[in-house]
């Protein structure tokens, strides 16, 4: 790996201390350290470390009862699947929408704030480059411990765009009001930071939350949207499906991956300037008002307001 890049690709022999794939013929998957002078035992034997040093990746190596495996470095999409957890990690597919719905560019200034195990910090500091500059911050310790051993794996040794507080971000963030391009919440309660973010934000900067459920992105939602600071948000989630295609057999497979999570995006207005109100009516109840209460200046009636064939 070029020292300048820090894509986390590396290239060539295969080297001790490298992690690697091996993958059966029935398509089971086996990730393991390589170690000069170390075994790697499966239920069809044993393939010694020293077989694999050494040689180009992509080749099959058979262990000592026949098992036939095949033997690759992992992606990165491989590799955070797979890698020590402290906290669960955002998924391959979430993280490449994460990157290119909130337009993570090289050379942009990104604020992460829960780092978890660290897969999503990886995504964003191959897409920020050595140029950009990420800011990370996780309440946890121990958390943060896990992230760092990740990350630190995969770039083979500390990116120098990263940098990593443990705390929380409303009390701890150092960022410079207006100085963050890009911000990324994966946390419980994203819209505590709503303010904060606000501050560090450039104008026609995006924030993009990652949360699990219904209630968490409704209360995401609605509060960027009382905000005032941000455009119209927008939610979805992204579900994926693999095929069969064997012959004539072409359907979908009978496992696919789901639901893991919502994202919300919202792009920060110039100081000042607020999004055009609402045209659609919003629900009963909707931004802390009662049906038959009275209702915030600029906000569309509701049906029991608007005269009758209204």
């Amino acid at each position: 790996m070029s020292a300048n890049t820090w894509s986390g690709v590396r290239r060539g022999p295969l080297r001790a201390g490298e992690w690697v794939r091996l993958t059966d013929a029935k398509g089971r998957r086996h990730n393991i350290c390589l170690t000069a002078g170390k075994q790697f035992f499966t239920n069809r034997g044993s393939i010694d470390h020293d077989d694999l040093i050494g040689r180009p990746e992509g080749f099959s190596i058979a262990s000592s009862a026949g098992g036939e495996y095949l033997v690759f470095r992992p992606l990165l999409s491989e590799f955070v699947v797979s890698m020590p957890r402290g906290a669960a990690v955002v998924y391959p597919k979430d993280a490449a929408q994460i990157v290119a719905m909130a337009d993570i560019f090289p050379g942009a200034h990104v604020l992460e704030a829960g780092v978890g195990s660290g897969a999503l910090t990886c995504s964003l500091l191959r897409a920020v480059g050595p140029a950009g500059r990420l800011s990370s911050y996780e309440r946890r310790q121990e958390f943060a411990d896990v992230a760092v051993q990740n990350v630190d794996q995969f770039f083979a040794g500390r990116h120098p765009a990263w940098s990593l507080r443990v705390g929380d971000l409303v009390t701890t963030m150092a960022e410079d009001a207006g100085s963050v391009d890009r911000v990324v919440l994966d946390m419980l309660a994203p819209w505590e930071c709503v303010e904060r973010v606000a501050e560090a934000l450039t104008p026609g900067g995006l924030v993009c939350a990652y949360v699990a459920t219904t209630t968490q992105l409704a209360r995401t939602v609605e509060t960027l949207r009382a905000h005032g600071g941000f455009t119209e948000p927008r939610p979805w989630e992204s579900l994926v499906r693999d095929w069969h295609v064997e012959g004539l057999a072409v359907r979908p497979a009978h496992s696919m991956v789901g639901h893991t999570g919502f994202l919300v995006t919202a792009r920060r207005l110039a100081r000042g300037e607020t999004a055009p109100v609402k045209k659609r009516r919003p629900s009963p109840g909707a931004y802390g008002v009662d049906y038959d209460g009275p209702r915030p200046a600029g906000l569309p009636p509701t049906a029991a307001e608007e005269p009758f064939g209204g």
